[in-house]
């Protein structure tokens, strides 16, 4: 497809995350955006003050307005959109260009030196770290993220187009859409079984997207991942290690040890290990691509995070109340030590939304033993999201099998009492559901109370 013959481009499903990455994206190159969402939120909110029209109900009413032919104008959904959407449906049957949002990423980034961050944990931190390392070092890049970059206010990098940076996402198998220059993977935890069925099904996606790179590409993997590529670890004998590690005043400290050099003193303020990781491959691929070690150690120092991943809303002596987008039992274990490394000694709240009657199926032990390690656990009610309920799968069933006996099952509008009661010195909200809409609340009711 050739993306320069297009004048309008329309999107089913506009407020997600990645979807408002490629919005923008075609807003900045000069193209008509508008979309559909089926709720307003603070993305929508952010689209329609740049100009791009957004609205609220599934009907076809609305397109003539929005879309202005059909030789021109391309429409984007995402997988999430079910397929008796009405809008979705008339697009299908009348002649239009209708592509799934990564179909559209892999035209983009077909004609580019490509950078892509796959794995079932790290991508969105990984992606937005490496895109900016590559902006620092002021390579043409568009970098594609899965999150909201802090540095950036925005899931969009905007400094060129010769070199492009995204977040490969194994759900529905949207990555095989790629073909990049330079890729890595992350993890490959079992996760999307709802999607792959069992764990060897989505480890052969993840073998098969390593086969999707360039020729003469490069494949980086986690040490232990069962794919061969240039390894990355923490204080091991990876071909890219982290060692001689230390905090300072909340900020990690620490060498890395590359195939040719010895990079020394980088600064790097995001907490925990999992972290660590993902600066540690960030910085991998952007040395492999060529950018020099000394701005590389600057851009890594100025890295200020994601928001919802590990976002501080409260940082004092006497409270801190941190948010989180964990999802996966692996996630939770990331947090828990990350908030134990930051703060041995204190009592850590977590509060967890579950995303996905399935997922909560699939991972209700690990669920329960991940959350069983903080001190006091406060469980929501399931986030649907896609899925219809599953019979027997509940928060009451998961909070039965939590050993820790500080633990309760809340309603939305018991949350904010609920916290304000608890004597708990580190508050975390969890999950990537709608759990990230109470913050706002939570922050001003522990601000207000203190």
């Amino acid at each position: 497809m050739n993306l320069d013959s297009i004048k309008n481009v329309y999107f089913i499903g506009i407020g997600g995350i990645g979807m408002s990455a490629l919005a923008r994206y075609f807003h900045a190159n000069g193209k008509r955006v508008s979309g559909y969402d089926k709720t307003s939120s603070e993305i929508t909110d952010a689209l329609i003050d740049s100009g791009i029209p957004v609205h609220f109900e599934d009907s076809v009413r609305y397109l003539e307005d929005y879309v202005l032919n059909n030789t021109n104008t391309l429409v984007v959904y995402t997988p999430a959109v079910p397929k008796s959407h009405k809008e979705l449906v008339h697009f299908m049957h009348s002649g239009h260009r209708v592509l799934k949002r990564s179909e559209v990423l892999g035209v983009i980034t077909a004609n580019t030196f490509c950078l892509a961050v796959a794995g079932t944990h790290g991508k969105t931190t990984t992606t937005s770290i490496l895109g900016h390392i590559m902006k620092v070092c002021d390579v043409p890049v568009t970098a594609f993220l899965g999150g909201i970059s802090e540095n950036y206010n925005s899931n969009l990098i905007l400094n060129g187009t010769e070199v492009t940076v995204v977040e490969a996402d194994e759900f529905d198998w949207s990555f095989l859409t790629l073909s990049p220059n330079m890729a890595c993977i992350t993890s490959m935890d079992a996760d999307h079984l709802d999607i792959y069925g069992d764990a060897a099904e989505l480890e052969k996606s993840f073998n098969d997207f390593a086969h999707k790179l360039k020729e003469d590409g490069t494949l980086f993997v986690k040490n232990g991942l069962s794919i061969a590529g240039v390894t990355y670890g923490i204080e091991d004998d990876s071909d890219y290690t982290a060692q001689n590690i230390k905090i300072e005043n909340g900020t990690y400290i620490f060498d890395v040890k590359t195939p040719k050099a010895l990079i020394e003193n980088i600064e790097f303020s995001l907490p925990g290990r999992h972290n660590l990781s993902n600066a540690l491959i960030a910085l991998a691929m952007a040395v492999e691509y060529g950018c020099n070690h000394d701005q590389i150690v600057k851009a890594l120092a100025s890295y200020t995070g994601v928001k919802r991943r590990f976002s501080y809303h409260i940082k004092r002596d006497d409270l801190v109340y941190i948010d989180d987008y964990a999802h996966h039992p692996e996630e939770i274990n990331a947090v828990h030590q990350a908030v134990r490394e930051m703060y041995p000694g204190k009592e850590v709240l977590a509060i967890f939304q579950p995303h996905l009657f399935s997922r909560t199926r699939d991972f209700v032990d690990d669920f329960a033993a991940s959350l069983s390690k903080f001190d006091e656990v406060m469980l929501l009610d399931i986030y649907p999201a896609r899925e219809e309920p599953i019979e027997g799968v509940s928060s009451e069933w998961l909070l039965e099998k939590i050993t820790n006996d500080n633990k309760l099952l809340i309603s939305k509008a018991e949350l904010i009492d609920k916290v304000k009661a608890s004597r708990a010195q580190v508050i975390l909200t969890i999950g990537a559901g709608d759990i990230g809409e109470q913050v706002k609340h939570i922050k001003e009711a522990l601000r207000h109370e203190n």
